[in-house]
């Protein structure tokens, strides 16, 4: 099945927030149709509504795909509303935290096809990381599908059982909040250092987000990218000490990662 299916078959978009409105935008500017895209929500933001697509009205019959983008406390109430898709002719593609496959397949029946996805908060710019997995159900075409449509927010990465999903929730799905803290930690040290309010947090928000792009775009791995910047006995270098030092943020970062993975695991249960 590709992106064709879906514009003549139709897709029904379950929940339409920030992550539902960021997907949409950019399969809009990709060229889907947005008379095959089909919307149920109970609040539809201004925008949705100038977009031209089909809000809480009549679904079709049988649509290539349905993206479940719901809050988890929302999920008992939403999925009834859309359990006739279940059986194996429409891909169900899940973006919602926390709900794992088994859930879907209780309430669609045998024969679903289900792709789980894990997103994170930079989808809402177009930055997002996802990770997703399917069911026995899903076919490699699926995957390939669920993969087109996702990239729509940043990148995707495949998993080999939705048990790694617990890790990933750990590191990218948690993982912009640990940034978001480094980010006030650095301007909170930049005024220590008696620079302004404003001046502190613009360096501490654009040394992050810059490090953050070189890293992803320069051929050199990160550590490279440091031992580049770094000139013996100079000021990074001290700053590195104390970072790289005995307690420093290695450990700490592992500590972090482990106990936002451990919870994730203990919500599965």
């Amino acid at each position: 099945m590709d992106m064709t299916q879906v514009n003549s078959r139709g897709l029904v978009l379950l929940g339409c927030g920030k992550m539902g409105s960021a997907m949409l935008q950019g399969w809009l500017a990709g060229g889907m149709s947005p008379e095959a895209v089909h919307i149920i929500d109970p609040n539809p933001s201004e925008w949705l509504q100038g977009t031209g697509v089909s809000i809480n009205g009549d679904l079709p019959e049988n649509p290539a795909v349905l993206m479940i983008a719901v809050k988890p406390q929302m999920m008992q109430e939403a999925l009834p509303q859309v359990a006739r898709f279940g059986g194996g002719g429409t891909l169900i593609l899940s973006v919602a935290a926390g709900t794992p496959i088994q859930t879907y397949e209780r309430a669609f029946g045998p024969g679903t096809r289900v792709v789980r996805s894990m997103p994170n908060t930079p989808a809402a710019v177009g930055k997002g990381i996802t990770a997703i997995v399917g069911n026995a159900e899903a076919t490699a075409e699926d995957l390939d599908l669920a993969e087109r449509m996702l990239l729509a927010i940043g990148q995707v990465v495949r998993l080999t059982s939705e048990s790694q999903i617990d890790a990933v929730t750990g590191i990218s799905g948690s993982g912009p909040a640990y940034i978001f803290y480094m980010i006030d930690a650095l301007a909170a040290a930049a005024r220590a250092e008696g620079l302004p309010e404003q001046m502190a947090m613009l360096l501490a928000k654009a040394t992050v987000a810059g490090a953050g792009a070189l890293a992803e775009q320069s051929d050199e791995t990160p550590e490279q990218l440091r031992i580049n910047v770094t000139s013996p006995n100079g000021t990074t270098q001290a700053g590195l000490e104390v970072l790289m030092g005995e307690g420093g943020l290695a450990p700490l970062m592992r500590k972090t990662v482990a106990a936002a993975t451990h919870r994730s695991r203990e919500l599965r249960k």
